[in-house]
């Protein structure tokens, strides 16, 4: 059975480079207008092409989101965006909107169109009509069952893509009002401002500053706050429905989650359809730990095995699961440039504080992580520190072994000192 493509998020330059070399078939991005990730790093159509080019280069695809519910004035830079779009040679345009979708096929027609999970598709009937509007991939809605999944699979022929990883929203396939309606920033064109993770009291109108706590069941106050989408364990289950696309979420998250994140479902989709679903197993459990070294919110199946109730609900809290904190990265050849390269040491840079002494683990695009306790620094003009404490500051260290390019440092929150 064909293996599924394993589509990863790009929020930025460096997390498109970091999802492709950790084993991403393809990334999804965003322009800088029309996207529903506003506050992403998104992309100029300078980067757009830079990154289209570095894709193909590699073999792989590249999408663009233009999935906002577009109104009026949208439209007066709309068609123009879509031809630049099919000018540059993206693989797809990632969309939601009836009058979006029409206007690409007047103005770019040979762009091909992706329904985003924006548009709720929940039912064979919606993807078909999609098919014969001449979409070829439907990101199906969340909120479908493993039964429901393979149903739809079974009627329709065209493209069919779902998110297995990720965090979830609180509204129908993230269709919501409330930060629009709360903070006047439109979720639904790309501005949300997460409202549904925040903690909610009640006050009484004749007893203004008294709040009241919301309870469930006595278990907390953020009524809205569903855990993360992980379908890892579940692979096997899907591996049979014969989907096109794995999809992960997190244009906004950090480096260290795209690709840790990516890395896992890389090997678990290798293992699982390569060797089948005993070696799957047995390798489970390290890919569920690496999982939870990246900032998470708990987790869930989402919908794949009913209404997920109360318990895919974190009720206490909307804090994320921080292990580890995510502290530097391996320079690429392109950014060592002048910077002298001597026998076992390695140039990083800096993304948190940590100082000689500690043990860093370091993830590696191939291979298993590794440790190491930090003996040696040295800042870009050869002065020996004992700290790390400048944001993006260049530094060398001692190194054991080689470090591979696009090799990440984190450090377990025990470790730190």
């Amino acid at each position: 059975m064909k293996k599924p493509e394993l589509l990863a998020p790009a929020g930025d330059w460096e997390k498109l480079k970091y999802a492709l070399a950790y084993g991403a078939d393809a990334v999804y991005m965003g322009g800088q207008a029309f996207g529903l990730r506003a506050f992403a790093g998104n992309f100029s159509f300078e980067e757009m092409e830079k990154a289209v080019r570095w894709t193909h280069r590699l073999g792989k695809k590249i999408y663009v989101t233009v999935n906002i519910f577009a109104h009026e004035p949208d439209f007066e830079g709309i068609p123009a965006y879509l031809k630049k779009l099919e000018e540059l040679g993206v693989d797809g345009a990632i969309v939601s909107d009836p009058g979006i979708i029409a206007m690409a096929q007047e103005v770019a027609p040979r762009l091909p169109l992706h329904l985003s999970t924006q548009a709720n598709s929940t039912n064979s009937y919606s993807v078909g009509f999609w098919l014969k509007q001449g979409i070829e991939r439907i990101v199906l809605a969340r909120e479908l069952t493993l039964e429901e999944l393979q149903d739809i699979r079974s009627k329709v022929t065209g493209g069919l893509e779902i998110f297995i990883h990720g965090a979830m929203c609180m509204s129908y396939s993230g269709r919501c009002l409330l930060s629009n309606y709360l903070t006047g920033r439109d979720a639904n064109r790309g501005e949300c401002t997460q409202p549904c993770r925040w903690g909610y009291a009640l006050v009484e109108e004749k007893r203004p500053g008294e709040v009241f706590p919301i309870e469930e069941d006595e278990r907390g106050t953020y009524v809205f706050n569903s855990h993360d989408l992980c379908l890892l364990p579940h692979l096997p289950l899907l591996m049979p429905i014969g989907l096109d696309s794995f999809k992960i979420e997190g244009r906004m998250k950090s480096v260290q989650y795209v690709a840790s994140s990516v890395k896992v479902y890389r090997e678990a989709i290798d293992t699982l359809w390569d060797q089948g679903e005993e070696a799957f197993q047995a390798q489970l459990p390290q890919w569920l730990e690496e999982m939870d070294k990246v900032s998470h919110r708990d987790y869930s199946a989402g919908f794949l095995f009913g209404k997920p109730g109360a318990s895919s609900h974190n009720l206490e809290s909307s804090h994320y699961v921080r292990d580890y904190d995510f502290v530097g990265v391996c320079l690429s050849d392109d950014k060592i440039g002048n910077y002298p390269v001597e026998e076992n040491t390695a140039w990083f840079e800096q993304r948190n504080h940590f100082k000689r002494g500690e043990v860093l683990e370091v993830l590696t695009p191939h291979g298993i992580s590794w440790s190491f306790e930090v003996k040696e620094m040295w800042d870009a003009k050869g002065t020996p520190i004992d700290v790390a404490r400048h944001a993006q500051q260049v530094i060398r260290m001692s190194v054991p072994e080689k470090i591979l390019p696009y090799s990440i440092l984190r450090r377990a929150k025990s470790e730190k000192k």
